[in-house]
């Protein structure tokens, strides 16, 4: 149990894609509002920071909140770029906020280095937009995979954790590295410093179910017409978007629309993609020490889940 001192005034539900995140942080929050101590949800998915990304980053509808206030959910223009940096900056006065309120803020979302922003005591360098702009310029001309090879030469441990596929962080991890001579955030060691005491709870499962239930849910966004979807936001300006053109599911649901793949292979795409993440995302997470891990297949998952939080955090659940 945790000490006086130490016990925690938030909460963080945590683990790869498609474990039932949202639906946890359901749960605890009305368990808490049920014993007269309010409770709010903090969304920590990039991707459902974007209005009108709905099906493809299964964000939940107003009915499927169930009257929970939700924040950090459609906040940005499909446009807008989206920076862990700029989220730790409004997530952070948030949290405070609720919690002076007598409100237990509940994270909920799997994008990790948002998660880390929010939880972790670590700051971001500052953004050099010239140096941004140099290096635009160089993923334009030789792409990812070749900017991954030299931030490899610089900082090899940073390397092995960056995704060589992702422009976005390739291009901002070589930034801090230039700029600081310092590792990237993707070095962090394996034992994290908490901003303030967190209840961390992870879901994940074995990894053969989890694989299935991701195909599964990629299959399922195509029925509810996440192409469609894609194409209503072209209007918006998603094929500008720095960061939304390039999300899982969206930029393949274009293609599809471009003529460039057929829907089947779209499919299969992104289902690998989705999967792909999802291993990211466990190999990140494990690395965590408090988080408290558990199967989201068990029947008693949310009894299970109550009674360790009781433990850990009397001062919220006893």
């Amino acid at each position: 149990m945790n000490t006086s001192e130490a016990q925690p005034r938030l909460i963080a539900v945590v683990g790869p894609t498609g474990t039932g995140k949202s639906e946890l942080a359901l749960q605890l929050a009305e368990q808490l509002i049920s014993i007269g101590r309010p409770a709010e949800i903090v969304n920590t998915d990039s991707m459902q920071f974007y209005r009108g990304m709905n099906i493809g980053t299964a964000k939940l509808s107003l009915e499927e909140r169930r009257g929970i206030t939700h924040h950090m959910i459609d906040v940005l223009n499909i446009r807008d770029e989206s920076t862990a940096a700029e989220y730790q900056a409004q997530v952070r006065p948030l949290i405070l906020d609720l919690q002076s309120r007598g409100v237990t803020p509940i994270l909920a979302g799997g994008s990790m280095l948002y998660i880390a922003a929010a939880l972790n005591t670590f700051e971001f360098p500052a953004r050099d937009e010239g140096l941004r702009a140099e290096l635009e310029a160089e993923l334009e001309a030789h792409g990812s995979r070749a900017m991954h090879a030299r931030i490899a030469e610089i900082d090899p441990i940073a390397a092995s954790r960056l995704d060589a596929d992702n422009p976005r962080r390739i291009v901002r991890a070589l930034e801090i590295l230039l700029l600081t001579g310092e590792p990237f955030a993707a070095a962090l060691p394996a034992k994290t410093e908490s901003w303030q005491p967190v209840l961390e709870i992870g879901l994940n499962s074995e990894r053969a179910h989890l694989v299935q239930r991701l195909e599964d849910r990629v299959t399922k966004m195509w029925q509810q017409g996440l192409v469609a979807e894609a194409e209503s936001l072209i209007p918006e300006g998603i094929r500008e978007g720095k960061t939304s053109s390039r999300a899982i599911g969206y930029a393949q649901a274009l293609g599809q629309l471009d003529g460039q793949v057929s829907e089947k292979d779209a499919m299969e795409i992104t289902t690998r993609l989705t999967q792909r993440y999802a291993r990211r995302q466990v190999s990140w997470f494990r690395r965590d020490e408090r988080i408290h891990w558990f199967d989201y297949q068990n029947p008693d998952l949310f009894s299970d889940v109550l009674e360790r939080a009781r433990r850990e955090a009397p001062n919220l659940f006893g």
